[in-house]
């Protein structure tokens, strides 16, 4: 039998926890609740979570800060709470790692769909480990270049060049698992998004170059010179394989 998908709900105000909590609940995940950074960090020290639900608007650590944070810590998918109509919120959560978010008020139907769509991408698969999709095959260690790193197809792990793991989320995973099975092919914002399986997304492009810019980051020997995985301007993105 599968153990039940475990989620912190860290939010300030008190109903929505005990709502979230409970309707969570009766949907067969095993959830906690925090009301802030303070014991959120508590809890994580105790035990793993598969997902971390985080309100952006929270007093003393807000929410960002705190993605931020987990990004850096743990291996979790982080959805995000957001005011409604609070564009800039969403964007920064997602520079920040979010794999998704969720406008307030929020129907629960929705939550549910949303944090069915996080745990599927992430393989809810957390602790230590990076959590990932299913790997293709390219050679003897399933393994990819991409400019100074590679990436592990098979262990679903991005490593420098000294063999240290470098931090990636499931989404920038799969983003690059698309470009690896699709080299020197031009992939268009809607072409990502379906086959980084993110298609219930909002769809609206910056989520996808935001995504690019980060991993970049990781990637590139000059972020602001992308040698590796390029942008084909009103058409996309392009993964050139060792540069060239």
């Amino acid at each position: 039998m599968t153990a039940a998908k475990s989620i912190l709900v860290v939010d300030d105000e008190p109903e929505l926890r005990e709502m979230v909590e409970e309707y969570l609940t009766e949907q067969g995940y095993r959830v906690m609740t925090a009301d802030g950074g303070v014991a959120m960090r508590k809890l994580l020290a105790e035990q793993t979570f598969d997902l971390v639900l985080l309100d952006i608007k929270m007093p003393g650590e807000d929410g960002l800060s705190l993605a931020r944070y987990l990004r850096e810590h743990y291996a979790v998918g982080i959805m995000m709470l957001t005011a409604s109509g609070e564009v800039i919120d969403r964007i920064v959560g997602l520079e920040m790692g979010a794999d998704d978010y969720v406008a307030k008020p929020f129907d629960p139907r929705e939550l549910l769909a949303r944090v069915k769509s996080v745990l599927r991408r992430t393989g809810a698969a957390v602790s230590d480990t990076p959590v990932t999709d299913e790997p293709p095959v390219q050679d003897d260690r399933q393994t990819i270049r991409f400019g100074r790193c590679l990436l592990d197809l098979e262990a679903h792990l991005l490593m420098d060049e000294d063999g240290a793991e470098v931090p990636i989320t499931s989404m920038e995973f799969d983003l690059l698992k698309a470009f690896a099975e699709n080299p020197r092919r031009v992939l268009s914002r809607d072409q990502l998004l379906d086959m980084a399986h993110n298609r219930d997304w909002e769809p609206f492009d910056r989520s996808i170059d935001i995504r690019i810019t980060r991993i970049r980051r990781k990637i590139e020997l000059d972020p602001a010179k992308p040698q590796v995985i390029k942008t084909v301007r009103g058409a996309g993105y392009i993964f050139v394989p060792q540069g060239g």
